[in-house]
């Protein structure tokens, strides 16, 4: 019995070229370039023969040509921490919208707060030829992106600072907000206020220790060591901790959490407690109005914007000194971070 014949398989990553479009229209390359790129001396009838034959084909452009002739590939890169995160997804949307605007794609990827992973996902976008760099530090020391900004890949960090080089940055008054918060806890009457946070590496967390430290001594409150926690944000090592805290002869009325995923841990340990705990978070998060959680909140997207603004300035040319713009946090009370303390707490 003769074989039934087979169907083609499909030729994956063989693209279809401009020549296969133009011996599928019957004209020549110049045609079908000129087309492709929008120049005239085509006429209508041979423009129509030569959409079709693209259409059918599915033809789509390589830009790589025009690219090495311009210099630019026309994308940015966002090294973020964690792309799951809450906080980061307007600030990639913000970026998102910033590089739509200029025309250019953004590629993006998450560094798990691994600075190895953090270089290495760097350095492969710059691999790829980005025009331009948004980076969230997981590491402090930068200086392996010295040859690719010499190179002329513009580079803005964002959230925290850069380590060990001079570079733009956009962050939020972490400092100033946590001291805010702590502040406001004073104000309702606290005096043992305990702070759990993020590893004490991280900018974002030694800056908001510090405005911790900082309420206390203005209100003239000494702070017991053992009230200060920094380490992972896990949920079984907060909930550890936020307990530690609660617990022994003279316990914390009061908790300062860190971040978004330290304050999500403290509200789950603080509902089980028999009497009400004062909590205020730095890091807004969903349902938190519905929720009652008094926070200290960023304003994320604004923080991708302006960065991903800057990164632009520069990609056009901006030539002044490395410059470090710090946005403001704001307090939003809801109800928790105004629970007085226990009676002869």
């Amino acid at each position: 019995m003769a074989d039934t014949p087979r169907s083609p398989q499909p030729r994956y990553g063989a693209r279809p070229t401009m020549k296969d479009v133009a011996a599928r229209a019957g004209v020549g390359l110049k045609t079908v370039s000129r087309v492709v790129n929008g120049e005239p001396g085509v006429t209508p009838d041979t423009e129509r023969r030569v959409q079709e034959a693209i259409t059918g084909l599915g033809f789509r452009r390589n830009d790589s040509a025009r690219i090495l002739r311009k210099g630019r590939t026309a994308s940015i890169g966002l090294v973020l921490e964690d792309l799951a995160d809450p906080f980061y997804a307007p600030l990639n949307r913000a970026v998102e919208e910033v590089a739509r605007s200029h025309g250019a794609l953004l590629i993006n990827g998450s560094s798990a707060e691994d600075p190895e992973r953090e270089q290495e996902l760097a350095l492969a976008f710059c691999a790829r030829r980005v025009d331009g760099l948004l980076v969230i530090p997981a590491g402090d020391d930068h200086r392996y992106l010295e040859p690719e900004m010499a190179a002329g890949v513009a580079t803005v960090f964002v959230d925290r600072p850069a380590g060990r080089i001079d570079a733009d940055a956009v962050l939020s008054d972490s400092m100033g907000g946590a001291r805010e918060g702590v502040a406001h806890l004073i104000a309702h009457g606290h005096r043992r206020i305990a702070f759990v946070g993020d590893q004490p590496r991280i900018h974002t967390a030694s800056e908001r220790l510090r405005g911790y430290r900082t309420a206390m001594a203005d209100a003239g409150l000494p702070v017991d060591e053992s009230w200060v926690s920094l380490g992972p944000t896990a949920p079984e090592h907060v909930r550890a901790e936020v307990g530690r805290v609660l617990s022994g002869p003279e316990p914390v009325t009061a908790v300062f959490a860190g971040n978004n995923r330290v304050t999500v841990t403290a509200v789950r340990v603080l509902a089980e407690r028999p009497h009400p705990v004062a909590l205020v978070g730095f890091d807004d998060l969903e349902l938190a109005d519905l929720l009652g959680i008094t926070v200290i909140a960023q304003d994320a997207a604004r923080l991708g914007r302006t960065a991903a603004e800057q990164l632009f300035r520069r990609l056009e040319g901006a030539a002044e000194a490395p410059k470090q713009t710090v946005l403001p946090t704001r307090l939003v009370a809801r109800g928790s971070g105004e629970i007085p303390p226990a009676r002869g707490a």
